[in-house]
């Protein structure tokens, strides 16, 4: 694994729907963003940035590098995007896109995709997958689904189950586990592609699915979709799920 520098921003937006202002949610004596901003550190990156929208998650984060961003944005990449441009961040530096609610994320996956764009000239992103253990995550549209070439570049992301089974419908019977793919929502991308890309017009199948790498393969780019190397922590969207993490954290 490649051990070329590259960059972590954590889009760290105040406004949240299910869980108001989760990411100054409380974790064991931290507030939720700042065991993200941890995770990101011993990833081994050179350089960490949250990208806040509000003072008191800056204030949250102590002594970490923040960048204040708009509060308009409508995606954490558009939020990344202004960094790179307020920054002024080398165009051909790897960005690494963490999300602020993953508090558990293994940072060797932080490491992972970083490199796995390192190594790719071809690609203009590069995510994770990990095989789908249940139907019953096949079937769900909060699990986002990919398919793949034989190199590893996405062929199509969807909520609905892809590759689809033929001879198993319409029931469930005939699907097994790990031959479907979850994609995970971690991504890598040089500057200058995600400044291109915020500016490029959204895609109908990217507004249908709601899953914005639809417009990367729109537009003809290439995401590789290697293996996840570990198994990614749990995410906080729900309170049930922030229960979770706060008894792993205090078991740990």
């Amino acid at each position: 694994m490649t051990n070329e520098p590259f960059t972590v921003i954590i889009p760290a937006r105040l406004a949240s729907t299910r869980l108001p202002e989760k990411v100054l949610l409380d974790i064991a004596g931290k507030p939720m963003v700042r065991h993200v901003y941890e995770r990101a550190c011993e990833s081994g990156a050179g350089r960490v940035i949250v990208a806040v929208d509000d003072e008191r998650v800056a204030g949250a984060l102590g002594d970490a590098e923040t960048c204040r961003t708009s509060p308009a944005h409508r995606s954490g990449t558009e939020r990344i995007a202004e960094v790179v441009e307020r920054l002024a961040i080398d165009p051909d530096a790897v960005i690494v896109n963490v999300q602020a609610d993953e508090p558990l994320l293994p940072p060797t996956l932080i490491r992972q995709v970083a490199a796995n764009l390192a190594a790719r000239p071809a690609a203009d992103v590069a995510t994770l997958c990990e095989p789908m253990a249940s139907v019953d995550e096949v079937f769900d549209p909060n699990a986002v689904k990919v398919v793949r070439d034989w190199s590893g570049f996405a062929l199509y992301f969807s909520r609905a189950p892809i590759a689809w089974q033929r001879d198993a419908f319409p029931g469930r019977d005939g699907w097994r586990a790990g031959e479907h793919f979850r994609h995970l929502g971690l991504y890598a991308y040089r500057a200058g592609y995600v400044r291109r890309y915020v500016r490029l017009p959204r895609d109908a199948l990217e507004v249908m699915e709601s899953l914005e790498q639809l417009r990367v393969l729109a537009h003809g780019g290439r995401i590789h979709v290697d293996l996840a190397a570990a198994t990614p922590g749990p995410g906080v969207d729900t309170e049930a799920d922030l229960a979770a993490i706060r008894r792993l954290v205090t078991r740990a």
